[in-house]
């Protein structure tokens, strides 16, 4: 039996993997945490990582235990990240494959459109939407989501492009055949490719953009544990208790790197010109 592509490509395989982990331990959170992780204690405030007392990754200001809020913090930025690249995805690849195929004035009207997003970066476009619409969980998916909108318009449009004056469409068309039957059965398979590594590589961009809104204090809001809104909390007091900006900074680290691995591998796997070059 041929091993498949991805357990031989080292680099998506290490991504894999530590993204598995995380998936893994956000179920948990769902049913399991070593502590409540919005339940104060005066009298274990800022207790050192130890085995002893069972916080493996010490308490807070708050004496809430670090490891039961990144293990519910997880489950917070899967929902958010997986949501709002859902959201940029379906509406950019939408606005893209129509402005590609259709060209003319479409083409002109929505990559215009993509262009006045894309004129702002990231960050302060997310922020000004939360600004608009208010703190709240579902605005911080929505936010992210049209920020993601044009990055699929963009590349789903030149992959259409390239390809609708192909042979086998021209083919399909003396065929009869009409424009949704073509972008369906001919078109969006062929760019599936591309569109698989940017998602990968816009879920990484996702959890750094909702942790930065949380961060700001724009995202998940206190008590509920986000690991943006820890890093914030932890500024007060990571002098002298350093752990709990650490721990929940390498939660941050740690996923985003493993997002960014398996889309770089992806790109190896799923592009021909790329496959023997490692």
């Amino acid at each position: 039996m041929k091993t498949p592509r991805i357990v031989r490509n080292k680099i998506a395989l290490a991504g894999l993997i530590v993204i598995l982990l995380y998936v893994l331990m956000s179920i948990v959170s769902l049913f399991w945490l070593p502590f409540n992780p919005v339940a104060m204690n005066s009298a274990e405030v800022l207790q050192g990582p130890s085995l002893a007392s069972g916080h493996l990754f010490g308490t807070d200001e708050f004496g809430r235990d670090v490891l039961s809020r990144i293990m519910k913090g997880t489950s917070v930025s899967f929902i958010i990240s997986v949501s709002a690249t859902a959201l940029g995805a379906v509406i950019g690849i939408f606005m893209g494959v129509w402005a590609g195929y259709l060209g003319g004035k479409t083409d002109n009207a929505i990559m215009r459109f993509a262009d006045i997003l894309f004129a702002f970066p990231s960050l302060l476009l997310a922020i000004f939407i939360m600004a608009i619409l208010g703190e709240h969980t579902y605005n911080v998916v929505l936010a992210i989501g049209i920020v993601y909108i044009p990055q699929f318009a963009r590349i789903s449009r030149g992959s259409i492009i390239a390809l609708k004056g192909n042979e086998f469409i021209r083919a399909a068309k003396s065929n009869g055949a009409g424009r949704t039957y073509i972008l369906r059965h001919h078109l969006l398979p062929n760019i599936t490719a591309p569109l698989i590594v940017q998602i990968s590589l816009s879920l990484s961009t996702a959890i750094l953009l909702e942790s930065a809104l949380s961060f700001l204090g724009l995202g998940v809001q206190p008590p509920d544990p986000s690991w943006g809104n820890m890093l914030s909390s932890a500024r007060k007091v990571m002098m002298f208790a350093p752990w709990t900006a650490i721990y929940p900074g390498l939660a941050i680290v740690l996923l985003v790197l493993g997002f960014n691995l398996l889309g770089d591998g992806l790109r190896d796997i799923l592009d021909p010109r790329l496959r023997n070059v490692r």
